[in-house]
């Protein structure tokens, strides 16, 4: 027993630790990013600030393409159909192709309307459009890494997307310090520098992927009915990061009602949230790979012990978050702004969220495990159920003389205590615990 225990841990860390790595990666990333941009002036840095939130938001909606991969390549590697599983692998990629060149096609001419809806300056605006219009060339690729990511992982490789993930995205610092200074082409630069790192990095995820096809002689061309299986499999997924995000925009709506300190330090505390997100995040997705494998192996006693493991390593990875927020509560505001006010509304919040980190870790982890069961039809109507619990919750706290703090609180309960409610009643069940290929 011990024994077994484990090898199941050193299979989580196996897959968890560069999941981590990579997750980490990108933001920090993205600072040297803004970093470099923000040196060629305000305008610059708003525009930058814009092009990157559409940009985030079609990472953010088509993550589906990494996690229902994932899913379904890991139950057909269970099964042992290794040609089927890069089959279904390369079905996804094709259905990213096709939303990327959809997504380039439509989204270049309404450019100037998807920075509109920010309401910039025309200053800001040029900035914004300039960059957008270059990044939105990026949409294959970028979708494209996402889906083979998805394929590594369900291959129960995490450890090829962390060597791309570091490699492209520091070769993307380095073009962004060439194009923007070196051939001072400012912020055009800056996107080009970002299309041309992430084509680079798809197209190495890819030939990885096409190497191993190749190897089990897997089909290459796209099928109609297996791109159509793909997208069908996908719209749960979909479904259900379209009413997380819904639910994170209720927060932000709700903070802006109190006034800009209070909207200030909602930002700052949303950022430190979803910074210490990655810790969790990192588990899920190894959740993902090992519960479709196990299903797929139609193993219902071992998909059941790995699970009850990681969830004990959720629970621990959010005391240790937890503990680790709470003690730098008091003095965290100040790395990221001299406003008094500001800081001082940060320390019971951020004390609030320390609070919600074990809760968060149950609730990533099942997240994770159910992807993995391609039990996306059930997340997405839980994912409802939460908004419509959680929006009313969050204007209750913040109507009639409310707070940020009690607004979090309302998040901790509403919101992290209605999807830790909804995911472990489910758990619990055998319902989602569907075997074989």
């Amino acid at each position: 027993m011990a024994a077994r225990i484990r090898q199941e841990d050193r299979e989580i860390l196996r897959l968890a630790g560069p999941a981590f790595l990579a997750l980490v990666a990108e933001p920090l990333f993205l600072l040297a990013d803004s970093a470099i941009v923000g040196h060629l002036g305000t305008r610059q840095l708003a525009g930058l600030g814009i092009a990157g939130a559409v940009l985030s938001t079609l990472i953010s909606v088509c993550i589906f393409l990494a996690y229902g991969t994932t899913a379904s390549v890991a139950r057909r590697i269970g099964a042992g159909d290794l040609r089927a599983a890069l089959t279904q692998g390369l079905h996804g990629i094709w259905l990213a192709i096709v939303i990327g060149v959809a997504t380039t096609a439509l989204g270049i001419p309404l450019t100037p309307v998807l920075v509109g809806l920010f309401k910039p300056g025309s200053g800001v605006a040029h900035e914004a459009e300039t960059y957008l219009r270059i990044g939105l060339v990026g949409a294959v690729p970028l979708l494209v890494a996402l889906a083979t990511t998805g394929i590594l992982r369900g291959l129960q490789d995490t450890r090829t997307p962390l060597v791309v993930a570091v490699a492209g995205n520091l070769a993307n610092v380095g073009l962004n310090l060439w194009l923007v200074y070196g051939l001072d082409l400012g912020i055009a630069g800056s996107a080009l520098g970002t299309v041309l790192a992430q084509s680079a990095s798809a197209a190495a995820l890819l030939v990885v992927v096409v190497r191993a096809a190749r190897r089990h002689e897997a089909p290459l061309r796209p099928s109609l009915s297996g791109i159509r299986g793909a997208g069908s499999a996908g719209v749960p997924l979909l479904l259900r990061t379209l009413t997380l995000r819904a639910s994170l925009l209720v927060m932000t709506y709700a903070a802006t009602a109190l006034g800009p300190t209070d909207l200030a330090a909602m930002q700052v505390a949303m950022t430190v949230w979803t910074f210490l997100a990655f810790a969790l995040d990192a588990i899920a997705i190894a959740a993902q790979a090992i519960t479709g494998r196990h299903l797929g192996a139609g193993d219902r006693e071992r998909t059941r012990a790995i699970t009850t493991r990681m969830l004990r390593w959720g629970v621990l990875s959010g005391v240790v978050t937890g503990l680790a927020l709470a003690a730098a509560a008091p003095w965290l505001g100040g790395l990221f702004t001299d406003d008094a006010g500001v800081r001082d509304l940060l320390v019971p919040v951020l004390l609030v969220a320390a609070i919600t980190q074990p809760l968060a870790g149950i609730v990533f982890v099942l997240d994770g495990v159910l992807i993995g069961a391609g039990d996306g039809r059930y997340l997405a109507w839980a994912g409802l159920l939460v908004l419509v619990v959680f929006a009313p919750a969050a204007w209750l706290a913040v109507s009639a003389g409310g707070t940020l703090t009690w607004l979090w609180v309302a998040f901790a309960l509403a919101f992290m205590g209605g999807r830790g409610a909804v995911l472990l009643g489910r758990a619990a069940t055998d319902r989602w615990m569907r075997l074989g290929a």
